[in-house]
């Protein structure tokens, strides 16, 4: 009764980070422990999908979360990359490199969309 009791009075987002926790494939690394210059294997769902435009070349970009953090997913001079979208399941694999303001981003990913 207690664990019912708990799953009822927990925010949303601690609920969907418990699923994608227990989601995650055990060969993976947790976004949380993840430091730059890292090759990394992550996986998680994508919170986010955007096309950016502005600059040189086109971009996708995503934010992939996993239940205990979140790393952005960069495909330079990509326009749409089909079946990424927003909840999407991956698995993705790469360098880890972070930006100028602390956040972690992975450029040119290989990727496995899962079911």
């Amino acid at each position: 009764m207690k664990g019912w009791l708990k799953r009822v009075a927990a925010p949303s987002q601690e609920l969907f980070a418990d699923e994608i926790r227990r989601e995650s494939d055990p060969d993976t690394t947790p976004i949380e422990l993840l430091r730059p210059r890292q090759l990394a294997v992550v996986a998680g769902r994508l919170r986010t999908v955007v096309l950016r435009t502005d600059g040189r070349s086109p971009s996708v970009e995503a934010e992939l979360f996993d239940g205990t953090g979140q790393v952005g997913l960069v495909w330079m001079g990509r326009r749409r990359i089909v079946g990424l979208e927003a909840g999407t399941r991956l698995v993705a694999r790469g360098r880890v490199a972070q930006l100028g303001d602390g956040r972690l981003v992975v450029y040119n990913p290989n990727y496995e969309l899962r079911p």
